[in-house]
């Protein structure tokens, strides 16, 4: 049973929302060593408030207390991995209004890189996308004020605002010579996290942008929708999870519970061995048994890794693109009570059914296409992957880069989804498909 907490698997993608029940504090004490460390915690504790003091008496203004004990946890926090983070009660409330699939703003995922704010990917059908905002971007100025020295969730309360009001941003862009003027007007953002289509009435589309709390609803009404459409003619499905960053737990558990029969589809562990869940499919395939491929990119994080790696590992599906992100973390969000806000801490790492931890490597298709790219596309079109984010937990053995995550606006120019369809009509063959099912022993 999950903890009571919210989990949530973000792909460096700023924002989520969630629903969380409180986590209570836990002390424990094993003897002399116990007592010894203890007071050396609080030697550096009585430190910290010698400075704390230090600041608020000499510094050359009168500083804001709250805000200094903010920074400082900002600081410890973002000493542990790129995942870590504090939200005051502010950031929590616009958390768990993204979470739940609308939000004001512009439509972007963003990570923290360096200093600066690094476009994840933009959300479908939002003023990011429809400006013109890719993949890869940095963003170094809000309206004129740099970004630097600001924290990730500072740069992304100034870029939400009243709706119809705009913001400009100062863009850096991989191939350009100097940075882009981009303004953009906010909107109200609906995430649509599921969009469906029937392929010439045989073969069903199914593209996840992210696992918010309405994504397996909408995964549902799609597979349901399409199979009525086609009828005999369906031939299997395609799904979708380029560039898809992540969200919450749950949410890719019941997605992939959607394609299997049976089987552990994700397990959790901690730092205590006695922390480790393991998450299990139903009965109940919504396919009733047709052919899914997996299509996926240097894009693709997190939860949309969970789904992959487990039909994956189930023989369910074969999975077509290139490598994917690499973030193999599960952060869960612990409200701090009234009024302070949360905290978003990595609390365990995730191991897909073989028991496989894709942390700073990522999923390997069974299948890798590269997509062709537009000439003045080529220097931006990569991801770097979360092993190469400063300060990320290491990896089991050799860690892996990021690869290739564009995706073409025209799909028939889409050489991932080409490869696809033709696997499923039986225009192409390959070995990898359909995959072979796990011998089960006698």
């Amino acid at each position: 049973m999950m903890r009571k907490t919210s989990l949530i698997l973000l792909g460096a993608a700023a924002g989520a929302a969630l629903t969380l029940i409180t986590t209570q504090p836990r002390i424990v004490f094993d003897g002399s060593s116990a007592r010894a460390a203890a007071a050396d915690t609080y030697r550096q504790l009585s430190l910290f408030g010698d400075v704390f003091e230090r600041v608020r008496s000499d510094y050359v203004e009168k500083p804001d207390d709250s805000k200094l004990v903010e920074s400082a946890i900002n600081g410890m926090l973002a000493g542990l991995d790129p995942h870590s983070s504090y939200m005051d009660a502010k950031s929590f409330r616009d958390m768990q209004v993204q979470t739940r699939g609308e939000f004001g703003g512009l439509g972007i995922e963003v990570t923290m890189e360096d200093g600066l704010i690094k476009v994840v990917a933009p959300i479908d059908e939002t003023p990011a996308a429809k400006a013109g905002i890719m993949a890869n971007d940095i963003i170094t100025h809000l309206d004129d004020e740099p970004v630097q020295g600001l924290t990730l969730n500072q740069a992304v309360e100034k870029m939400r605002g009243p709706v119809n009001t705009k913001i400009r941003l100062k863009v850096m862009r991989k191939g350009s010579d100097k940075p882009l003027e981009i303004a953009i007007t906010r909107d109200v953002i609906r995430v649509r996290s599921v969009r469906s289509n029937l392929n010439a009435d045989d073969v069903a589309y199914v593209r996840i942008t992210q696992f918010n709390e309405q994504t397996t609803e909408g995964v549902r009404r799609a597979i349901n929708d399409l199979a009525n459409q086609a009828g005999d003619k369906l031939k299997g499905f395609v799904i979708d999870l380029r560039n898809n960053p992540g969200g919450l737990l749950d949410q890719a558990i019941s997605v992939s519970d959607a394609f299997l029969e049976k089987g552990e589809i994700v397990s959790t562990r901690g730092r205590n061995a006695e922390e480790t869940q393991r998450f299990n499919a139903r009965a109940g395939d919504l396919t009733k048994g047709k052919p899914i491929i997996v299509l996926i990119n240097g894009g693709s994080a997190s939860a949309s890794e969970i789904v992959a790696g487990a039909l994956q590992d189930h023989k369910r599906a074969t999975v077509i693109g290139t490598r994917s992100f690499g973030k193999g973390s599960v952060q869960t969000i612990i409200p701090l009570g009234s009024g302070n806000g949360a905290l978003r801490l990595t609390t365990a790492r995730y191991f897909t059914t073989s028991g496989r931890s894709i942390q700073a490597k990522g999923i390997t298709p069974d299948i890798e296409v590269l997509q062709e790219v537009p000439e003045e596309l080529k220097a931006r079109t990569d991801t770097r992957g979360e092993s190469s984010l400063r300060g990320h937990l290491k990896g089991d053995g050799q860690e892996e880069t990021g690869s290739q995550s564009y995706v073409p606006p025209d799909p028939k120019n889409d050489k991932a989804l080409a490869t696809a369809l033709d696997l499923l009509r039986g225009v192409q063959k390959s070995s990898a498909f359909p995959p072979k099912p796990r011998a089960t022993p006698n």
